[in-house]
């Protein structure tokens, strides 16, 4: 079985299809179908054998498909101006958020190559509601209308930009999906902890620390044991420097309270400690019952003598024969000579 890789975006993902009767080079625009419709990608993996371990990545949801046709001309004429319809959406958009004076920021719009969808990115602090917004763009553009909630990262990633090295964003050039970083990264390869050179300019941990990291620590241990920090301890994390003021055992992170005034939770391997007394091992941090060693038997030792325990107490002060004298000689009055209570005069009123 065959299979040649099409990237849709400039740094998408490369998804893998099934090669048609036409011959494809690397390069060639195709038009090939996903989950949203029709669209024109590049070639960016000749036709070649899929073995039977491999496992290629398609679109989600979906089984491997075959390439619909090769891009013509008309294609991409088309496609050029689905582009130039991009930004008039997007000042009608940028219009109507005013409008409804919505809390959200425009970031791109794309257009499928049918024109089956429009699809709108934005930003936002927390949960928007956008259905009259929906409603007003999808009665003026007559197609189906799609508004989708982007990151800090995927915003970068869209809009594009040069980087601290002088270089275009690697994100928005040839990074098909963003790798975990961690600040563990930029220690190994003992690099300055203070977070304006480490951070990138969507304000996370620059993705180029995991480029060189295996080189840094390929003959370096890896470092099993986890840290976890103390309440009240000074930690350095990638958003600034802090005070670490809740620690969770389940979830593994702990929230920091920064120098400004912000609080955010980080799991504890994104956080470093100012002085290293302030972080303990979880190792060390679990109690564990160690085993105690078994006692010898003593050897018997000779039993006490112990008194009798007193049966009668009440011989404390007089012997037994006195009780009993006592007890016969009481005389009981007979029942019959009781004085009866006399009855009560009754005093005329």
């Amino acid at each position: 079985m065959q299979i040649i890789g099409v990237r849709i975006k400039k740094a998408g993902r490369i998804l893998f299809f099934e090669p048609n009767e036409e011959e494809l080079l690397k390069g060639d625009s195709v038009i090939v179908e996903t989950s949203r419709g029709l669209e024109c990608g590049k070639v960016v993996v000749e036709a070649r054998e899929l073995s039977a371990d491999e496992k290629v990545e398609t679109e989600p949801g979906l089984p491997l498909k075959k390439i619909y046709r090769k891009a013509t001309e008309e294609d991409l004429i088309q496609l050029e101006r689905n582009r130039e319809d991009e930004k008039y959406a997007f000042d009608i958009c940028l219009q109507k958020i005013k409008e409804h004076d919505l809390p959200m920021k425009l970031i791109n719009v794309e257009y499928t190559f049918d024109v089956n969808k429009i699809i709108f990115f934005f930003t936002a602090d927390g949960r928007v509601d956008f259905r009259g917004l929906v409603r007003d763009l999808a009665a003026i553009f007559r197609t189906r209308i799609e508004l989708r909630q982007v990151g800090v990262r995927d915003e970068a990633k869209l809009l594009g930009g040069m980087g601290g090295c002088g270089r275009p964003l690697c994100c928005a050039s040839f990074l098909g999906e963003f790798i975990p970083v961690s600040i563990r990264m930029a220690k190994d390869q003992n690099l300055s902890l203070n977070p304006t050179k480490i951070s990138g300019v969507c304000g996370r941990l620059m993705c180029c620390l995991k480029y060189e990291n295996d080189l840094y620590c390929e003959n370096c241990p890896q470092q099993t044991v986890t840290f976890k920090p103390r309440v009240g301890s000074r930690v350095v994390m990638a958003d600034g420097e802090g005070k670490v003021v809740a620690v969770s055992f389940s979830r593994r992170n702990a929230t920091i309270l920064l120098d400004t005034n912000k609080t955010v939770v980080a799991a504890w391997e994104d956080i470093l400690p100012v002085n290293a007394e302030d972080f303990e091992s979880v190792e060390e941090s679990v109690q564990v019952e160690e085993p105690q060693p078994i006692e010898e038997p003593k050897p018997d030792r000779p039993q006490k003598f112990e008194r009798p325990r007193r049966t009668e107490p009440f011989n404390h002060r007089y012997n037994r024969s006195e009780n009993i004298e006592r007890n016969n000689n009481f005389e009981r009055r007979p029942r019959g000579d009781k004085t009866r209570r006399q009855p009560r005069r009754e005093f005329k009123k």
